[in-house]
């Protein structure tokens, strides 16, 4: 067996099991579950309409590349979302199916055991898991840089020293943040471009959380729209982006990867092998997808109605505020945040996941521990009656 399995770590709803195993919910309640981050709302009637018209395309093998169109289409959204007029539709994006298998193989494209010491992959802490799973069956290792609220959660790049950040091949970057909801701002992209010049490492730049935002004038700025404000190329530099949040459809498995394009042909070449072509109606349904921004709109307001109906109310009892982006409430917990889950779950049967199961220990300190992370992909009523729930839990302690 590859001996780096061993070196992964239970998944943290994996850990949220264990964690529940001896709690009984009480009975009385229903069961609201706000622990996972998958979209609740509807998917859109065109997107399911054109996945059924194009099931003909079943009968052949896709392209691991994919279509003409969809890659254009994917272009032509990148232009008009972020400004990248000069993205070439047939070097520089690609579908890939989801952001999660992505970033995963991406590690395995880039990783390169000739240049020495053992590579280091640096990622955020709290991260989504995935980034130190990939690292790991790269055969490198990880270096996780604290994001806490007292810096605002900002990466602390003087915490590595100059001999592991000659090591650094790969740095992971999630924006708008998973769990804590950070937006990189253009002076973050100048520092972090400025290392991975020094340093010659690739930026992984995991934008699936890009659509969800409050403020319709002002949306997240991208890696490449960062690179292109900076004057700078998209050397050394991938995004990762998906429709699963944008577009409510995380079953379809549908995202693409843009940027430097001798990366991506490197990453074709894997992909190829790898067998990571897209399903042709999948394909299709995307094209539609990308090509209409009403629902997106839609998707966010409805977000927005429930961060302004839950977030006050729980700031009342939790150290919690609205994020920059995302649909996720970082909120600081009383007491321990594993004894906050069982002891919600026990008494009100609301099912959240404790901050310290998204992060590792780096220099002392786990920065997920005292945190719960509240997913606010349940329907409205749903969320304001788990905030009720939250709240009289709280309240008691």
């Amino acid at each position: 067996m590859n001996p780096h399995l061993s070196k992964l770590q239970p998944y943290p709803f994996e850990k949220l099991r264990r964690l529940f195993a001896d709690i009984t919910p009480n009975p009385e309640l229903r069961e609201i579950r706000l622990s996972i981050g998958e979209p609740q709302h509807a998917t859109p009637a065109f997107i399911k309409e054109a996945l059924s018209a194009n099931l003909a395309g079943l009968a052949s093998y896709p392209s691991t590349l994919g279509s003409v169109e969809l890659r254009r289409s994917l272009a032509a959204w990148l232009g008009r979302r972020y400004g990248l007029i000069d993205l070439d539709a047939e070097t520089q994006v690609m579908p890939v199916n989801g952001s999660r298998e992505a970033l995963f193989a991406f590690a395995q494209t880039v990783i390169d055991h000739t240049r020495g010491d053992t590579p280091l992959v640096v990622s955020p802490n709290p991260f989504y898991q995935i980034y130190e799973g990939a690292t790991y069956l790269a055969g490198a290792e990880p270096r996780f840089l604290n994001t806490l609220p007292d810096d605002d959660y900002a990466f602390d790049f003087a915490s590595l020293g100059a001999a592991e950040w000659q090591r650094v091949q790969l740095f992971y970057v999630c924006s708008p943040g998973n769990p804590t909801g950070k937006v990189l701002s253009l002076d973050d992209w100048r520092q972090l471009f400025a290392l991975a010049d020094r340093y010659d490492f690739v930026i992984a730049s995991d934008e699936c959380y890009s659509e969800i935002f409050f403020d319709e004038t002002q949306p997240p700025l991208g890696c490449l729209q960062a690179a292109r404000l900076l004057g700078r190329g998209y050397e050394r530099l991938v995004m990762f982006s998906s429709l699963s949040k944008r577009s409510n459809v995380p079953g379809m498995r549908s995202g693409f990867v843009a940027g430097d394009a001798a990366i991506l042909k490197a990453f074709l070449l894997y992909r190829t092998y790898h067998g990571s072509a897209m399903n042709p109606a999948v394909q299709a349904a995307s094209v539609a997808a990308w090509n209409d921004e009403a629902h997106v709109v839609e998707n966010r307001r409805q977000y927005r109605e429930k961060f302004a109906a839950v977030t006050p109310r729980l700031a009342e009892v939790l150290d919690t505020a609205l994020p920059d982006a995302g649909f996720y409430l970082w909120a600081r917990t009383p007491i321990d945040d594993g004894e906050f889950a069982r002891g919600l779950l026990a008494d009100y049967n609301v099912v959240l996941l404790p901050g310290s199961a998204l992060a590792r220990s780096a220099r002392g300190i786990n920065p997920g521990a005292g945190f719960v992370r509240i997913a606010l992909v349940a329907p409205l009523a749903d969320c304001v009656e788990a905030a009720e729930r939250i709240h009289s839990f709280a309240s008691k302690l």
